[in-house]
């Protein structure tokens, strides 16, 4: 019998809120969270309930402001950059120095309001706050040159972005953002981070950061932070249909964008012998379930060599570790090695559940499939938000499983003949971010990689959104506007010379420096 389980000593919600409660008082009330505009932190918005995918437990929801009451936010963060931007860079530089030894400070309750918020465990949660903080640093030694010649735009940057990386993508934006002399509008995500968020808001704000954070729907806030023409570029990460939407806003505009939007990522095999490697690299593209802009939800493997592909690929599954991220044989254990735990919650799973099922009664074949019994729950706990790894064979046309990003730890596998269908059936979904080829002659992989529609293409080996000195981008409808990573980030929240073109994926041009 596996051992009964409990919660890790300190580590539960309660504590963790206490935590908050103590570090910004400001910003955290009893029962709730604040919004902070026009420079202090308000009372506003109808705070909604919100449960963790972890288990169930009653966490702080996002308090909703109306669309008026975003207007006068918005309003007020153009006057904090007017001031901003004319704040010497020296100054800029120690402020966010500043803000960014307070992230560090906080490191660990930053890292567990993730994990309660968005599921994320310990390791993953941790690394997400250290890549933050760690890119962000790496900025501020370098920005003198990235600036030179360059200016803050006319209006703050506005940011709307997916739940599943608040601090390594949200954050770490906001604070370049405002090194490069910009005023900052987020928007906190719907479906997870509220807290965490307003917690590293307001270590940013003590410094002197000028940031905004609202709460509200999408549809309720975005002629304020899309629209409005205090805007000076909008930076968003999430899923195509909102992403049309909000580009279809900003090219009427004709305003600055960073709009990073999801792709089928896939992995092809082709004239490939060394499985080990293989094998090895499998349970890390599992990590957060799968639940990232660059996982690799899809194989297509060459036909003869399907039997050594699944030799290889079953067992690599089969170690995979689920569970409640805080779940311990002893209160005082180090927290578990689990490589992902809930997906954001019980509507994704069912979501999921739903489409797998699906997909197998219109033919596909379930090749793998992890039980609850495989898993780390406490005893009685809520498990409605867990999905266990599937891989499905061949699913069908008809399934969003064949042409669309899961967001989950479901893998499909798509076996073909010729170089024509792998590379056909690599491109299903007309661009993505990033993709690998695992094949032993260069020669082949250098043949066959400038047809495969991804941003970044690997050798056998997978490819990261990447920060600092690294360009990212997508290909096709993956990504619009403004490529960033390195210096580029910098160049797209700023002025350059007259006639400037930005590198990015446009309407009307494709650049890549």
């Amino acid at each position: 019998m596996p051992p009964t389980l409990t919660l890790k000593s300190g580590a539960a919600w309660a504590d963790a809120w206490q935590r908050c409660l103590t570090a910004a008082p400001e910003a955290f009330r009893d029962d709730r969270v604040l919004n902070l505009w026009n420079t202090a932190w308000q009372a506003d918005g109808r705070a909604l309930p919100a449960v963790s995918p972890v288990d169930g437990t009653p966490v702080a929801g996002p308090p909703r402001l109306d669309r008026a009451t975003a207007r006068h936010a918005v309003r007020a963060a153009l006057d904090q950059h007017r001031a901003w931007r004319h704040v010497p860079l020296p100054e800029r530089r120690a402020r966010v120095a500043a803000t960014l030894d307070a992230l560090a400070e906080h490191r660990d309750l930053l890292a567990l309001l993730l994990v309660w918020e968005i599921g994320k465990p310990w390791r993953l949660a941790r690394a997400d706050v250290d890549r933050a903080v760690d890119g962000v640093r790496w900025y501020a030694d370098g920005i003198d040159t990235m600036l030179e010649g360059r200016a803050p735009l006319d209006g703050p940057v506005s940011n709307i972005a997916s739940w599943n990386y608040p601090m390594s993508v949200l954050v770490h934006a906001l604070l370049v953002q405002a090194l490069a002399g910009n005023a900052v509008v987020a928007k906190t995500p719907t479906d997870g981070g509220v807290a965490c968020l307003t917690l590293a808001t307001a270590l940013a704000a003590r410094e002197g950061i000028p940031v905004t954070l609202v709460s509200g729907s999408g549809g309720e806030l975005s002629e304020a932070l899309v629209r409005a023409p205090e805007i000076g570029c909008v930076s968003f990460v999430g899923g195509r249909d909102t992403g049309a939407a909000v580009a279809t806003a900003v090219a009427d505009l004709g305003k600055r964008h960073i709009l990073e939007q999801e792709g089928l990522n896939t992995w092809g095999v082709w004239n490939f012998s060394d499985w080990g490697t293989l094998g090895a690299t499998i349970p890390k593209l599992f990590d957060y379930g799968k639940q990232r802009c660059t996982a690799y939800p899809r194989f297509v493997v060459q036909r003869g060599l399907f039997d050594a592909f699944l030799a290889a690929y079953l067992p690599a599954v089969r170690t995979l570790r689920t569970g409640h991220p805080l779940a311990v044989e002893h209160p005082d254990d180090p927290y578990p090695a689990l490589d992902f735990g809930p997906v954001i919650n019980a509507a994704k799973a069912k979501e999921l559940d739903d489409q797998v099922t699906e997909a197998i009664d219109r033919g596909a074949v379930p090749l793998h499939r992890g039980t609850p019994a495989d898993a780390r729950f406490l005893p009685g706990q809520d498990t409605s938000a867990y999905v266990q790894p599937v891989t499905l064979l061949h699913p069908p046309r008809s399934s969003p499983l064949h042409h669309a990003e899961p967001f989950g730890p479901v893998d499909t596998i798509v076996l073909v003949d010729t170089e024509a269908e792998l590379l056909a059936a690599m491109n299903a979904s007309n661009g993505a971010l990033v993709a690998t080829l695992s094949t032993d002659e260069r020669a082949t992989f250098d043949r066959l990689a400038p047809h495969i529609r991804a941003f970044k293409v690997g050798h056998g080996v997978p490819r990261s959104r990447g920060d600092r000195d690294e360009l990212f981008g997508g290909f096709g409808a993956s990504w619009r506007g403004a490529f960033v990573g390195g210096e580029l980030l910098v160049r797209a929240v700023t002025r350059g010379p007259a006639g400037e073109r930005l590198p990015g994926n446009f309407p009307d041009r494709r650049l890549t420096s």
